[in-house]
């Protein structure tokens, strides 16, 4: 590869990267917050489809900087700009979920029910927000440099990854008739317009509690 090549990849690898990094911080901060909860009596549940996951995330970031060197495609506006614009909104929703979740968030499935349901943030209108800024963010990241296989492959992958995650989660959160009375009537990824929702109003069916679960 030429040195015009490699400067042009250079600052898109830099993104992949700070994603990888970004990854292994939010585990950090996953592993600490597994830890007072399980101080708490709150158990990690096993999980079979996490190691499917991370391995996921780890081959779209693989994958999305190997076809910029084996397959370069050239760069359209129209491509990266909406992508580069998607993958910062996925960014702000991730880290206003984390928000909202504090020290109940998790990458895995803490099922702390007792503790309360969520209800602030992004967690008002739809029951599963980080999994459409995960989706959005790692399909839009191949995408800002035009890998259009890894975007592609890696959007259908995730689709059968996160059902069989959210299955899984919802066995938990479902079971708990505060949960169902509190998030139950919500979408699980879009959200709907309530009457009064958009003004700041707090739906009747809702309370200020908080629950922990996996929503990496």
């Amino acid at each position: 590869m030429d040195v015009n090549r490699w400067i042009a990849v250079a600052p898109f690898w830099a993104l992949l990267a700070a994603v990888g990094v970004g990854r292994l911080l939010e585990m950090r901060l996953s592993r600490r917050h597994q830890r007072t909860l399980s101080a708490r009596g709150f158990a990690r549940e096993r999980e079979p489809a996490f190691a499917a996951m991370v391995a996921l995330h780890t081959l779209i970031l693989v994958g999305a900087a190997v076809e910029v060197v084996v397959a370069p495609r050239p760069l359209l506006a129209a491509i990266t700009a909406p992508a580069l614009l998607l993958f910062a909104l996925a960014n702000l929703l991730r880290w206003w979920v984390i928000r909202a979740m504090a020290e109940q968030w998790n990458v895995q499935v803490v099922n702390a029910l007792p503790m309360g349901v969520v209800t602030t943030g992004p967690f008002r209108w739809v029951r599963h927000p980080n999994y459409v800024a995960v989706f959005v963010e790692l399909l839009a990241l191949p995408l800002i440099h035009a890998a259009l296989l890894t975007a592609t492959l890696g959007a259908i992958a995730h689709l059968f990854v996160l059902a069989k995650r959210i299955v899984f989660e919802e066995r938990f959160l479902m079971a708990d008739a505060t949960y169902r009375a509190t998030m139950g009537g919500k979408p699980r990824f879009i959200p709907r317009v309530w009457p009064g929702v958009w003004k700041g109003e707090t739906p009747a069916n809702e309370s200020p509690a908080r629950s922990a679960r996996g929503d990496g």
